[in-house]
């Protein structure tokens, strides 16, 4: 009996034992399936009942010219995104086609940052001009391949990753572009994708009648950045786009998200603390079937401030129009005129020049040839990708600002200042020009073979004597000249917010940094704007102001005020700040200033553009020899009216071959400024019936 009972115990052990293996097996393969098998769509159910929080955009501040004339501004717009919340894991890559191929077939837009491109024989390849993507692509943060991965060998990764195949080479690529996109903006349940930023109200029509072939695909209103004159200038504006890595870490605690847009470069970048606003945040809650529950603003978004600048568009649109035409003029007559040992200009690509306000130094307008469309650099990847590949004329170089050229004689009058107040010259000082100078071995030659005959600085600067400057140099000396070239801004960078170059002021440590001595030939070719002078347009501009304002160097700047949204309450305003007083003498600033009054005159190198001008001007022409086989770089700074300084210019065209081509442009802006010339419909300079009474504003 004992033994029975032992074996109806041991019989219900193993009965219980094996009811709870079986109790816990059930219970490993739920939970198999739950967070292994289908644990997405499990966590998509539990995100979809509850409720989260997703941050909404704020409108940028807009940029206006001093006018308040829009340069940046919104548009009410539709952007395309998807909602994390509701877009299927299983469908999403087809999702993504079909949504590819509807905006591709209406000529719509979609955001393609991809760094990889399918080229003409159907091979996969880097896309040029886009390094620092293709970087990151491969990094621990992305892929996390070794630096010298092909682009067959990310594509295959990256497709495995997404779950991305039996598409085309062009199909595949296009999803995972947008998937690449995806994850760099941290798209999740609480971060939507904003996969086009910009589409018609008719492709929003069309996009709703396939919403049941689109999941998780919707459009919001928005506002959309668009720059109502594209051309104007975009290398000041500058442009915006989607956060790095990088920015993220150092904006995510200013509430910036993955997701965000900031300015690149340009105004957009500098005033980027201004123009971004303070986002806002709404409550979203979706049921469990993953219907949409309800939608509750938590914050109110707040707009971004409006910036004004020192700008006149219409200055601006003359100014543009007028360096295209000489830049393209040059160029076409160098071609039917040079020679073989001679270009003539045919080399001549580009040109920039610059308007001051002489009173403070504000930025009227600056302007560079070859430029771009920022609308389009904007929105075509394609483009921006062109452009980056263009070495030749460098369009997204700001040749106004970054471009660093010989100025030849423009370098003179800051030579005079020097020689004047050292005391190396004195106004009675002559030298006497035959056409050449002469120290040792060296020989440089004068524009005019004949020569000047004998010259004192006044008519020295008037006919632009080589000879003349040549001694003039050796008697100062060049750190006395070097001195006063910076007091008037050259050689260093002139505090206009965007970026600049410093340039280069020749002399012995600069020289001796390249691995060279310093000679006193250098010397009298520095006298000259040659040797390793090498300055920018804004800087020569400067200079012309700092003279045309009694020798009170200004603080160079394009930002006029910062107003809010509405534009009624100003916040900020830039005032005329100095930086630097050049010390010379009433006496001896009158000189130089009579010198380059001369230049305009009769017998003047600018005799021609400006004798009988309307206007009185100063000015001062300059041709610099490159010493590459090149033409030569021409240029003109000046400013009006000379008895009552206004504005002062700046003009170079690097390989321009004939001054009468910078000269062109120095009168278009002089003739804009004073008279109204401006841009017609068609495209045309023109000036106003009412020019020909030529009153000066």
């Amino acid at each position: 009996m004992g033994e029975d009972k032992k074996r109806q115990g041991a019989g219900r052990y193993r009965f219980l034992t094996v009811v709870i293996v079986a109790v816990a097996a059930v219970f490993v393969v739920r939970l198999t399936d739950w967070q292994l098998v289908h644990g997405a769509d499990w966590l998509k159910t539990a995100n979809q009942s509850s409720t989260y929080t997703v941050k909404m955009d704020a409108a940028r501040g807009e940029i206006l010219d001093e006018k308040g004339v829009g340069l940046a501004v919104n548009e009410t717009g539709y952007a395309i995104r998807f909602n994390g919340a509701t877009m299927t894991d299983s469908t999403e890559n087809r999702t993504i086609l079909t949504l590819i191929r509807l905006l591709d077939s209406r000529n719509e837009k979609w955001t393609d940052e991809f760094p990889i491109r399918v080229n003409a024989s159907g091979k996969y390849e880097f896309t040029p001009g886009m390094n620092g993507d293709v970087t990151y692509f491969k990094s621990k943060s992305f892929l996390n391949v070794n630096p010298y991965a092909t682009a067959d060998e990310c594509i295959k990764l990256f497709a495995e990753m997404t779950k991305c195949s039996g598409y085309s080479a062009k199909d595949t690529r296009d999803i995972l572009a947008v998937r690449y996109n995806m994850k760099k903006t941290g798209f999740s349940v609480s971060t939507p994708y904003i996969f086009a930023p910009s589409v018609t109200q008719d492709t929003v029509a069309v996009i709703s009648e396939n919403s049941a072939n689109l999941p998780g695909v919707e459009a919001k209103v928005t506002a959309v950045r668009k720059y109502p004159f594209g051309t104007l200038l975009p290398q000041i504006l500058g442009s915006v786009g989607a956060l790095s890595p990088d920015d993220y870490k150092a904006l995510k605690n200013k509430g910036y998200a993955m997701n965000s847009r900031i300015g690149k470069s340009g105004i957009e970048q500098y005033e980027e603390s201004q123009l971004h606003g303070k986002e806002g945040t709404e409550t979203v809650k979706f049921g469990p079937d993953g219907t949409l529950a309800s939608e509750t603003v938590t914050q109110k978004p707040t707009s971004g401030n409006t910036v004004w600048l020192t700008i006149d568009s219409n200055l601006q649109k003359v100014l543009n129009k007028s360096l295209e035409d000489s830049v393209k003029a040059t160029h076409d007559n160098g071609v039917k005129t040079r020679t073989a040992s001679d270009p003539k200009g045919a080399d001549c690509v580009g040109g920039a020049a610059v308007v001051l306000r002489v009173k403070d130094f504000a930025v009227l307008a600056a302007s560079t040839y070859p430029s771009y469309d920022q609308n389009q650099y904007a929105g075509d990847s394609n483009y921006r990708v062109q452009l980056l590949n263009d070495n030749t004329g460098t369009p997204l170089l700001n040749r106004a600002f970054n471009g660093q050229f010989t100025p030849g004689s423009c370098f003179k009058p800051s030579v005079a200042l020097a020689a004047l107040q050292e005391g190396a010259i004195t106004d009675r000082t002559t030298f006497t020009c035959n056409g050449v100078f002469v120290l040792g071995d060296l020989r440089l030659h004068c524009w005019l073979k004949s020569g000047h005959g004998t010259l004192s600085v006044e008519s020295a600067l008037a006919e632009s004597c080589n000879v003349f400057f040549c001694n003039t140099a050796l008697h100062t000396g060049i750190s006395a000249m070097n001195l006063y070239a910076k007091h008037l801004g050259l050689g260093q960078k002139t505090g206009v917010e965007v970026g600049e170059s410093a340039g280069t002021l020749a002399g012995p440590a600069e020289r001796k940094a390249a691995g060279g001595i310093w000679t006193d030939g250098d010397t009298a070719q520095a006298g000259i704007g040659q040797s390793d002078n090498m300055l920018t347009p804004i800087q020569l501009a400067v200079m012309a102001a700092t003279i045309a304002n009694n020798g009170v160097r200004l603080k160079t700047h394009l930002v006029d005020k910062v107003t809010d949204y509405t534009r009624k309450a100003t916040l900020s305003t830039t005032a005329p700040q100095q930086v630097d007083n050049i010390n010379v003498s009433a006496q001896n600033l009158k000189y130089v200033q009579s010198g380059m009054r001369a230049v305009c005159m009769k017998g003047g190198t600018a005799a021609s553009a400006f004798e009988n001008y309307g206007v009185a001007i100063a000015g001062k022409t300059g041709t610099g020899q490159t010493g590459d086989g090149h033409s030569d770089n021409v240029s003109f700074i000046g400013y009006a009216p000379y008895d009552n300084p206004q504005i002062a210019i700046a003009v170079i065209l690097p390989h321009g071959a004939a001054s009468k081509y910078s000269n062109a442009i120095a009168k278009d802006i002089f003739d804009a400024y004073f008279f109204g010339k401006t841009v017609d419909a068609n495209g045309n300079l023109v000036m106003p019936a009412a020019s020909s009474a030529q009153t000066v504003r």
